[in-house]
């Protein structure tokens, strides 16, 4: 799983640990919070090791997967959580270095991590591949054009995997969550932006990482069979496609 070590990451980890797969902690300079993940799955019985990489370079990702088959040999379930730098500002005030680098570190990290589980996925013809979005590439919100753009990106990307790998057995799904507590993308917003976003969830509250776990470990499973090329909007029905 890629960008593990804290905040959804994190929680998805422990969570499919939980449910008996062996996970494997990726992070890019959380080294310590990675370790303290992997140190939380042992303790409570399941099995994790923590893989530093940065997702958008190939090269580093090769390296990545080399040692987990090394180690447990191929990967079943991918996992593409890690969130690549992105500004914060209206179009008006963006270079093209800002939008298209957002979309290209988008691309490359989701592309370079797929390549690399898929040789393994086809040759057993079974895979779970599940991509973290953002409700943001459907329902914009001011100044947040680069990741809304880059996600919505990736979640077409999805979709023409979804269409190529189905035949292999290979299901490729999103998860968008909405706002969620405890995340480096909540650190951004105010109190008051917060507050109007809870005045309208119909659930009264904002999601916590804990529950987009959830939607991602049910992509996961090895009898949801079924469903490929969808999308799980995780935001308490704040938005409602």
């Amino acid at each position: 799983m890629t960008g593990a070590s804290r905040g959804i990451g994190e929680a998805t980890a422990r969570l499919l640990a939980a449910r008996g797969m062996r996970v494997v902690v990726n992070y890019l300079r959380s080294g310590t919070a990675a370790e303290e993940v992997v140190a939380g799955i042992e303790a409570a019985g399941g099995r994790a090791m923590a893989a530093q990489a940065d997702v958008r370079e190939a090269a580093a990702v090769e390296s990545m997967i080399k040692r987990v088959r090394e180690v447990w040999g191929g990967i079943d379930v991918l996992v593409h959580n890690a969130l690549t730098p992105y500004a914060i500002k209206p179009f008006r005030d963006m270079t093209w270095a800002e939008l298209g680098g957002k979309l290209d570190d988008e691309m490359r990290a989701a592309f370079a991590v797929t390549k690399a589980v898929l040789p393994a996925m086809t040759e057993r013809r079974w895979g779970r591949i599940i991509y973290l979005g953002t409700g943001l590439s459907r329902r914009p919100r001011e100044g947040m054009i680069a990741l809304g753009t880059a996600k919505a990106a990736l979640a077409q990307f999805a979709r023409y995997l979804a269409q190529e790998l189905g035949p292999l057995g290979i299901t490729v799904n999103v998860v968008e969550p909405g706002p969620v507590e405890e995340t480096r993308m909540a650190a951004v917003l105010d109190e008051g932006i917060r507050r109007r976003q809870v005045a309208a969830t119909p659930l009264g509250r904002l999601a916590h990482p804990g529950d987009v776990a959830q939607a991602v470990a049910f992509y996961a499973a090895e009898d949801n069979a079924f469903m490929t090329g969808t999308t799980a909007a995780v935001n308490g029905g704040m938005a409602m496609y």
